[in-house]
């Protein structure tokens, strides 16, 4: 039995991480009227561990149209990282070479934020737990969204003009782009992600090159850090016990003069598998696909959240001036806009890989190389201008 049209909207929204709050904010900010559907409850979202660094761009972004209040208010500025190489700190100013800063505001706090700006404060529509998710005549004029209720367990419709897949990797709305090409790169490493019950060691990032393996040390509270152990990409959380996990970061990021690492228990141990891919195009008929669901940044250069939130303010932009004053060329140049900064991230992305896992590869051609990216780095202002400009992020596409 088909599902009986429960309303019509302008769009529909596929997910609701950061690139699916953001375009509904924007719509409802526009007066065009959308509808949020996630396939999770809002309490899993608000609290689902991601990426925690947002780069100046996007913060200033979100600030002019009125959504970084708790990001100005909670978040902690960064201006330098740290190379632990050789035994030796290499302290890198980006701020003084760029002018901008990262931000560290876990994912899970900017989804609140954007959830109760969307739907408690400007009252729109989101629907959790939606089950059985399907799109209907996105290449023509007329598309649908039908999906399951939780609560009567019937199927409902959604007609729209046009809808924005922000549903993730795993979603839905990606493998509805049948022309689809996906490029995909594996690394070939795995990384163990672990978020320790302890006060910071460092008041910067802190990126460890050791022959043993990749290590990071990143804030993302006064109570808790983030730490990244390179390990083999089968590995389980299960073979990084509590006094291996610790004992492998003291050794990956010691260093002369370096403070001792604070430890304490750790409440997540996940293995990633680090790989990018990239859908292109972005677009197929009334549908735009945005974040994860278009494109994967390992989290090698902190990028993922970031791209996300580009594509969002593109989209969301797009959708508006299609909606509300018949303006559709936004939507046709989105997916050719989009990739342009996909890309600039994704081959950076692949360029810093080289360097963070060079002295470990176990090839000496590979360390060598890193090697030798590492000291134009630390020796020549024009190379390291230029490595600050990628790292923090460009203002304007290239």
């Amino acid at each position: 039995m088909s599902p009986a049209p429960e309303r019509r909207s302008p769009v529909v929204v596929i997910g609701a991480g950061p690139a699916g709050l953001t375009v509904a904010n924007i719509l409802r900010a526009a007066s065009v009227d959308c509808v949020v559907l996630e396939t999770e409850s809002r309490e899993f979202i608000e609290r689902r561990p991601r990426a925690g660094f947002v780069e100046e761009w996007a913060v200033r972004a979100l600030e002019e149209r009125g959504f970084a209040e708790g990001i100005m208010d909670r978040a902690q500025a960064h201006e330098e990282c740290e190379f632990r190489w050789a035994g030796e700190r290499h302290t890198f100013r980006y701020g003084e070479l760029s002018g901008r800063r990262h931000f560290v505001y876990p994912q899970p706090l900017l989804v609140t934020d954007l959830v109760r700006a969307y739907a408690d404060r400007a009252g729109g529509d989101i629907r959790f737990g939606v089950r059985d998710v399907e799109l209907h005549g996105i290449e023509t004029d007329r598309p649908a969204v039908s999906y399951t209720d939780p609560g009567t367990g019937l199927r409902q419709r959604v007609d729209c003009v046009a809808v924005a897949g922000c549903d993730g990797a795993r979603g839905v709305t990606r493998a509805s782009v049948p022309a689809a090409r996906v490029a995909r790169h594996d690394y070939g490493i795995g990384w163990l992600a672990l978020l320790a019950e302890a006060p910071p060691s460092s008041d910067c990032v802190v990126f460890g090159l050791h022959p043993r393996g990749f290590a990071a040390h990143m804030a993302r509270s006064p109570q808790m850090t983030r730490y990244y152990l390179e390990c083999p990409p089968g590995d389980s959380p299960d073979d990084w016990p509590h006094d291996r996990v610790w004992s492998e970061l003291r050794t990956r990021l010691a260093a002369t003069g370096a403070r001792p690492l604070t430890e304490g228990r750790l409440i997540e141990k996940r293995v990633l598998d680090m790989h990018n891919y990239v859908v292109e195009p972005m677009s197929h008929g009334r549908l735009h696909l945005a974040g994860d669901a278009a494109h994967l940044a390992a989290p090698i250069a902190a990028k993922g959240m970031n791209l996300a939130l580009h594509d969002a303010l593109l989209l969301g932009d797009a959708l508006v001036d299609f909606c509300a004053r018949g303006d559709g060329s936004g939507l046709r140049g989105y997916s050719d806009a989009a990739l342009r900064r996909v890309w600039q991230y994704e081959e950076f992305s692949e360029w810093f890989s080289e360097v963070l896992h060079g002295t470990s590869s176990g090839d000496p051609f590979k360390a060598g190389t890193a090697a030798a990216r590492l000291r134009r780095i630390f020796g020549s202002p024009t190379a390291a201008t230029a490595f600050a400009d990628l790292y923090i992020g460009n203002e304007v596409d290239s």
